[in-house]
């Protein structure tokens, strides 16, 4: 099968979510937190909030900030969380493998989880026009729900016989693109089984990359 589209999902994949996850809340909460395990919660809390009625992703930053400093004792503070996203930086080799998958030919769209105006802000941290973005905001729903997918279907004519989904998150990515029959690529920036996920192929962080997609373009 061609490979046309190499579609990515943002946080965790190109920016350092967990950075500026951690980043934001660590001064607020008592001393000696583990940045690893506050992740963690974080991201399950996140889960949590996102399942309820459709809402802005800076409302879901501001809901699960609060409840997180909230289980460490911290009340009445607001969540630091929306205004520090447009900082959150990207890992130090996304900007150039993205450059090297346009050089090769590949069209590029990132299928996110947030706002449009903050995902324009990570796009200009990284320095690399997407040819397509896809928001929750567009979708009107949060990965792992179909929406995204589906819109960046209706939006370029591609689907799964010529599209690439890489991503780090296996709850919100690697599972469902793996379940709907997409060929993927999970960057698994930390050391985990893939618990039956089942990834097309798995990368460390995205340096070979373009060579991956070669590869399975020539597949």
């Amino acid at each position: 099968m061609s490979v046309e589209w190499v579609t990515f999902d943002c946080y965790g994949t190109l920016i350092d979510w967990e950075r500026g996850i951690t980043g934001a809340l660590i001064p607020l909460l008592p001393a000696g937190m583990d940045r690893r395990a506050l992740a963690l919660r974080y991201i399950e809390v996140e889960a949590e909030v996102e399942k309820g009625e459709y809402l802005t992703y800076r409302e879901i930053l501001d809901r699960a900030g609060r409840r997180l400093l909230e289980e460490h004792g911290v009340t009445g503070a607001p969540s630091p969380l929306p205004a520090s996203l447009p900082s959150w930086p990207p890992f130090d080799e996304v900007p150039d493998a993205l450059r090297e998958l346009r050089r090769r030919g590949y069209r590029i769209a990132i299928l996110s989880n947030v706002d449009r105006d903050l995902l324009a802000a990570s796009i200009a941290a990284i320095g690399v026009e997407p040819d397509l973005a896809v928001t929750a905001e567009d979708a009107r729903s949060y990965k792992p729900a179909r929406g995204h997918w589906r819109t960046f279907e209706e939006r370029t004519g591609a689907g799964k016989a010529n599209t690439v989904h890489v991503a780090a998150s296996l709850y919100h990515d690697i599972r469902p693109t793996t379940s709907w029959g997409w060929r993927n690529v999970w960057i698994a920036r930390r050391i985990e089984a893939p618990r039956g996920a089942e990834p097309t192929r798995i990368l460390s962080d995205l340096r070979p990359l373009a060579d991956t997609i070669d590869e399975l373009a020539r597949a």
